[in-house]
Parts: C-alpha cells; sequence; structure tokens
C-alpha cells in the first residue's frame, strides 16, 4: 500500500483517477498466452475505445474502497496497445490491478519502477499479456495493456482504497468521471453505484454534481446509483452525507469568495427514514381534474388511471374527495371522506363513471375544492390538473388565482399539472405562487398517471409540515442594520415528507458560529429543532463553489417568475443580465450574449434587449408550445437542485421537474472534451439549434469563472473596461 498527495487537476489527458509512490508500480502478466505476431511495443494510433466503465464504491464511515472497471475495445484491424492516464483522488492508496482476459483474472504485483517497465517492454516484445500501472509523478498514473487484438476486447480493473475528508458535519467523497479522463471518444456506458453505511442514522445526502438515484432500505444505509450513457463528458462525481441520531438532520455549506461581498449558504435538512409501516401524519388530499371535451380519448385514460392510483395510496387517517370540472362542477361527495375501504370502493366507481365533454370551468372548480377544506391542523394537498384556458365563469386569470388565494383558508398547498401546448401556463405559475405549491408542464402524448405518481410519491408522507427556519446568532443585528440572511430560495419552504430533504440556499452577510432553529408541525404538535452551524468568513479555494452556482440558477428563475407574474421591472431586467454573464447561465432572454458581435460592457443594450425578449417572450403568451417550454424551464430553474441539471442537458424545455425529480431541461454547461473542469454554457429551449450551438462553443465555465469568446479570444466575464485595457 502507497500512499501519495497529488495536484488540484491533470489538464489534457486521457484520464481516469489520481496516485501512490514514483519508487514502486504494479504490474499484471499472463505467462501462458499463445504467441502471437509481434507489433511494436511502442503505441500506436488510437483506434480503441473505452466501451464501458463500472464503478463500484464502498463507503463506511469516512473510509472508501472504490473499485473500477473499465473494457478496452479494439475496433481495428490491427493488434493494439492501449494506454489510460489518470489521476486518483487525494489521499488514495493504491490496492491492486487486475487484468481480465476471456474471463480469467490475471492479478497484479507490486514492483519497482524500472523493473516492472523492463519486464512489461519484454512481455510485450514476447506478445504475452501484460497489463502496467505506472506513477508517472505529480499524483499522475497510467495503465497499459497489451495486447488488444483486432475487434477485441480486454477488461482492466484497478482498486484503492480512501480516507474521506469531513467538513461541516458532511462526509466528502468525490471521483473523476468527465470523458477526458477515460477517452478521446464518449464513452459508451458508465455505471456507477456508491454504497453507505454509517454508525450513525445518514440524515442528509446530496450530489451537487450528478442526478442520482438514492435509495433508503433504513436509516444507517444508502444506496446511490447513476447511469450515463454515450459519454462525452461528465462533471467529476462528487456526494456528501451526514449522520445525526435524532429524528432531523441538518448541515449547512457556505462559500465566500470575497469578504467584501455577502456569501452563500447551502442548508439540507432531512427526516429520519422511518420503516415502511411507521404512522404517517394524516393528510388530507382534493383531486381536481379536468373533464372537458379537449382532455378526451387516451388523455383522460391516463388521468383515470392516476386517480385511482391516488386512491389506492391514501392511508386510513387520510381526507379526500374528487372535483371533476367541464361546463359545471360535481364532486365525488359534498364533503370530505375518510379513506375506507368502502369509500375508496365507491370512489373508483365514481372514477370509472367519468367522460370528458364540454368547456373548462376552472374558477368554479377551485372554488368548490378549497372550501371544503377547514381544518388547517392538518397538511392540505390540492392536485389540480387542466389541459386548457378557461372558457366558463371568470376567465381573468389574476381574478382567477386572487379568489383561489381567498379561499384557500388553511394555507393548502396546489400542486398543478398543465397538460399539452393549450394549457394557460401563466395561470398556473400564479396559482403556485401564491398557493406554496409548484407547476408540473405535461408534454402532449407524455405520461399523465406516471406524472401524477411521481409527486404523490413525494408527498404521500409528510413528517414535519409548516416549516419555518431562523439563524440565531449571539450578537443580535441592530434594529435598523440589514438582515444577515436574505435572498433564500425557495421563498416558501415546503414541508419534509419521508424519504426527501429540504435543500435551501440563500446568502448571508455575517460570519461566524451560529445555530439554526427548524420550527414546525408534526400534524396539529409544534416540534422545534436547533443544530449549529458556521458561515464562513472567507473562502480559501472553490471546493464548495456549487453553492454560490446552486443560488445563481435558483435567483434567475425567480426573476423570470416575478418578470412573468408582474410585469417589467429594470433592476430585475439588470440583474439577470448580470447574473446570466457572471456564470454562463444563458436563458432564451439572454442567449443574444453568446453572440460574439454582442458588447458584454454594453450593459444599458443588454438589459434593454433582454428586457424586450422577457416582453415578447412571456408577458405576450400565456399558452401555446412555446409559453408551455418558457414556463415548464422557468419552473426547472426555481427548483434546481444540482449543476448537471443545467450542464447536462440541452434546453429549457425538456423537463419541468419537482425538485429535479421529475425532469427540467437547463442550459447545457456540460464539460468540454479538451479541458478538465470546463463547461460549456447554451440557451435555454426557445432557440434555434444554429443559436444553440454557437452559445456552447462561445461560453464557457471553467471552475467558478466564466469566459466569453470574443475576437478568437476567450474574456473573463468579469473584466471591466478600464482593466481590459491595462491587460498584457
Amino acid at each position: 500500500m502507497l500512499r501519495y498527495r497529488s495536484l488540484p487537476f491533470i489538464v489534457g489527458l486521457i484520464c481516469l483517477f489520481a496516485s501512490a509512490s514514483a519508487n514502486a508500480q504494479v504490474i499484471v502478466i499472463n505467462p501462458k498466452r499463445d504467441r502471437v505476431a509481434s507489433p511494436s511495443p511502442r503505441p500506436i494510433r488510437q483506434d480503441y475505445e473505452i466501451k464501458s466503465v463500472d464503478i463500484q464504491a464502498d463507503i463506511r464511515d469516512q473510509a472508501a474502497e472504490v473499485q473500477v472497471s473499465q473494457v478496452f475495445a479494439n475496433k481495428s484491424s490491427r493488434t493494439l496497445q492501449a494506454t489510460l492516464f489518470f489521476p486518483l483522488p487525494d489521499e488514495a492508496t493504491i490496492s491492486g490491478l487486475t487484468l481480465i482476459v476471456d474471463g480469467k483474472e490475471l492479478p497484479g504485483r507490486l514492483l519497482p519502477k524500472d523493473e516492472a517497465r523492463r519486464i512489461y517492454e519484454d512481455i510485450v516484445r514476447r506478445s504475452q499479456d501484460p497489463a502496467l500501472l505506472e506513477y508517472m509523478g505529480r499524483g499522475l498514473f497510467r495503465t497499459s495493456v497489451f495486447p488488444v487484438p483486432p475487434n477485441a476486447q480486454r477488461k482492466v480493473e484497478i482498486r484503492y482504497s480512501q480516507l474521506l475528508k469531513k467538513s461541516d458535519g458532511l462526509v466528502d467523497f468525490s471521483l473523476p468521471l468527465g470523458n477526458s479522463k477515460h477517452s478521446t471518444k464518449p464513452i459508451k456506458q458508465l455505471n456507477l453505484t456508491v454504497r453507505v453505511q454509517a454508525n450513525e442514522g445518514i440524515k442528509t445526502i446530496y450530489s451537487p454534481s450528478h442526478d442520482v438515484n438514492i435509495e433508503r432500505p433504513e436509516s444507517m444505509r444508502a444506496v446511490c446509483k447513476t447511469t450515463l450513457s454515450d459519454v462525452a463528458a461528465a462533471d467529476d462525481f462528487r456526494l456528501l452525507f451526514g449522520t445525526e441520531s435524532g429524528p432531523v438532520g441538518m448541515n449547512v455549506i457556505s462559500y465566500r469568495p470575497d469578504k467584501s461581498q455577502d456569501g452563500y449558504f447551502l442548508l439540507l435538512a432531512a427526516p429520519e427514514i422511518a420503516a415502511a409501516d411507521a404512522q404517517a401524519v394524516p393528510k388530507t388530499v382534493v383531486f381536481v381534474v379536468d373533464r372537458s371535451g379537449s382532455m378526451s380519448g387516451q388523455k383522460f385514460e391516463q388521468v383515470r388511471k392516476a386517480l385511482l392510483f391516488v386512491l389506492d395510496r391514501l392511508g386510513p387517517e387520510d381526507l379526500f374527495n374528487i372535483v371533476a370540472y367541464d361546463s359545471k362542477v360535481d364532486a365525488f361527495r359534498p364533503e370530505l371522506q375518510r379513506a375506507e375501504e368502502a369509500t375508496i370502493a365507491q370512489a373508483r366507481g365514481f372514477v370509472d363513471g367519468l367522460y370528458a365533454g364540454g368547456s373548462t370551468n376552472i374558477d368554479g372548480a377551485l372554488q368548490k375544492s378549497l372550501e371544503m377544506l377547514t381544518d388547517a391542523d392538518r397538511p392540505n394537498y390540492v392536485l389540480f390538473l387542466t389541459d386548457g384556458l378557461p372558457t366558463v365563469g371568470e376567465q381573468n386569470d389574476v381574478k382567477i388565482a386572487a379568489k383561489a388565494k381567498a379561499a384557500n383558508t388553511v394555507r393548502a398547498r396546489m400542486f398543478n399539472f398543465g397538460v399539452g401546448f393549450d394549457v394557460n401556463s401563466r395561470l398556473l405559475d400564479r396559482l403556485s405562487r401564491e398557493q406554496r405549491g409548484q407547476s408540473i408542464y405535461v408534454r402532449p402524448n407524455e405520461d399523465i398517471e406516471a406524472q401524477v405518481a411521481t409527486l404523490y410519491n413525494r408527498i404521500a408522507a409528510p413528517v414535519l409540515t409548516d416549516l419555518a427556519i431562523e439563524f440565531l446568532f449571539e450578537a443580535k443585528p441592530a434594529p435598523a442594520a440589514a438582515p444577515p440572511i436574505a435572498r433564500t430560495y425557495p421563498q416558501e419552504l415546503n414541508d419534509l415528507f419521508r424519504g426527501e430533504q429540504l435543500i435551501w440556499v440563500g446568502r448571508y452577510r455575517k460570519s461566524g458560529a451560529t445555530k439554526v432553529k427548524l420550527t414546525g408541525k408534526v400534524g396539529a404538535e409544534p416540534r422545534s429543532f436547533e443544530f449549529d452551524a458556521s458561515l464562513v468568513e472567507h473562502s480559501g479555494d472553490e471546493t464548495n463553489g456549487f453553492v454560490e452556482k446552486l443560488w445563481a440558477l435558483r435567483r434567475i428563475g425567480e426573476i423570470l417568475d416575478d418578470l412573468d407574474l408582474n410585469g417589467q421591472n429594470k433592476e430585475l431586467v439588470d440583474e439577470l443580465v448580470a447574473l446570466s454573464i457572471k456564470h454562463g447561465i444563458l436563458t432564451p432572454y439572454t442567449s443574444f450574449l453568446a453572440d460574439e458581435e454582442t458588447d458584454l460592457m454594453a450593459l444599458r443594450n443588454n438589459a434593454q434587449r433582454a428586457g424586450d425578449n422577457i416582453n415578447f417572450g412571456l408577458r405576450r403568451r400565456q399558452s401555446g408550445g412555446e409559453s408551455f417550454f418558457l414556463r415548464r424551464g422557468k419552473a426547472a430553474l426555481k427548483t434546481a437542485n444540482r449543476l448537471p441539471e443545467i450542464q447536462q442537458r440541452g434546453g429549457i424545455g425538456g423537463g419541468g421537474g419537482i425538485g429535479g425529480g421529475i425532469g427540467g431541461n437547463l442550459p447545457s454547461l456540460a464539460p468540454s472534451a479538451d479541458r478538465r473542469n470546463t463547461r460549456r454554457a447554451m440557451p435555454l429551449d426557445g432557440e434555434s439549434d444554429s443559436e444553440s450551438a454557437d452559445a456552447a462553443e462561445t461560453v464557457r465555465n471553467i471552475g467558478q469563472k466564466t469566459f466569453f469568446q470574443r475576437d478568437g479570444l476567450w474574456r473573463d466575464s468579469t473584466v471591466t473596461a478600464e482593466q481590459e485595457k491595462q491587460a498584457k
């Protein structure tokens, strides 16, 4: 076992991981292989590819054991030597190299460097099967595999152990994944599984880099998985997790690159993982479904299945009702019903008897459903679904939303499903904003049942409701002083559900030790929790730089939402342009910044152009395909939970998403093939393919910096006109 320290990163190599000692190497030998025609031992043109990469990581508290399996495929008609350069994570310990030939494992031997190279070259000349793991200096390793016959494959496994760092109460696991670290060509498939086991209950678990599927079989175990196909570029994987013995866990991550400016924080809060049969807090659910003529056919059959799905998953203490509307409004029962077996059976019969036809009385349906809700001590949820515009009763979207807010006396949360391109998306966003909810947009021919099921599975078991968070500093600010915590998103805190966690971002003025107080209700009973935290005065590196990027994403979403619902505001447009330039997050209204002819320092002209685009794109459109995609993307920005949502998907229109869980296509900032830690920026949907391609080529993010290409040069987006004059 050999330890090492690596440099921060390696650029421009075919890579996979980082390091050990210059004095020893690992070599794998297959002495029984039959002789073949002997090619040159020197590497020749790379006509091979990394067909697949499979990574298995087992973490126990702060110790990680990692195995990486790579399958080399020779796509040429010649026998090749495959070479792979890679860094390993900091403080890693190499524990072995295995070459698998025709299913047979050939374990490696640890040898002095010069002897390992001599043996390897001798075996290559004799055309046997060696694999060599060499330390190249500066934390860099190289794997050489020979021979790889024409149209054949060779599998290489590398194992290493790593002691993980812990900061802010979070264990931090990282793993390089970008294709520039594996191959010059896209990887066909990359599979990653991380199994976490701790001595205390795992509460918060979060990846700022990738959208991972997290399974929580019990309180002290978690399994995280992600699969990437045709990987042309990917960010390095990072996973953070915290443990806590109490009923709720909380962690705060802070980042402050400039002491003269406000810092950024990210707060994670999660309840304990209760047993599947644990008693859930009783809740009330009202499903409001559009049965107008435009819903006929397959759409309505999917809605019918979605209704049955929800009915079958109600608990015996839950209350429910179903409101169906076209020109008139009907309900399953005049009042809320307890979800008893006989009542559920009758409700299923009501659903089976529904059919589509008539106009759309949205205001009447909302009023009838909200007036049923009278018990504010229970979690109340309204699931509202429509595919069109209001055509009967009140039809002004501002008035409909205002009447709904007045009728919602129990502060029920409203989740609004917009189906198809004809839906009034501005109305749904207005309802969501004023009713502490969310808009979910379902494309034509997209599965409505799946979207409803995903949402309901998330909200089925509320643990803590009516959340509020307060930072408690020892020295309280003066009454006239600016608040120490500001611009937090989401602005309205969600409830905490079993198996879910709150991800809350904001800015801070006051640094140092603090306590964070989380309050809420379990049913009608108030509960309070306090946790120690620290807000850094100045960040010495960019380890937590993702916090600022995530805050910028959500802030841009809030700005667009405000401009959409409340009209033009010069200060907000100016801020939108400034954030887009600083962070390379280009929306459909600021994608012109990627044009090499645009002068980034012409602040007034750029703000005017962005304002005109917003006025034309959002303010003048309340329905239609473009409106659908623009507001779907706006919602995805507001609920973004991690950077891949803007890095790995190309455009605002492809997803819609519940906290990033259902989807949410956002501007792509994918890594370029020739730079490590470099991301390309692309505009959100609503732009042409050529405009998206232009943005991909002219905007790059490197770490926390954004560069725009102008006159053949890459220019730092934060450089002022005066600084540019003095540039050398």
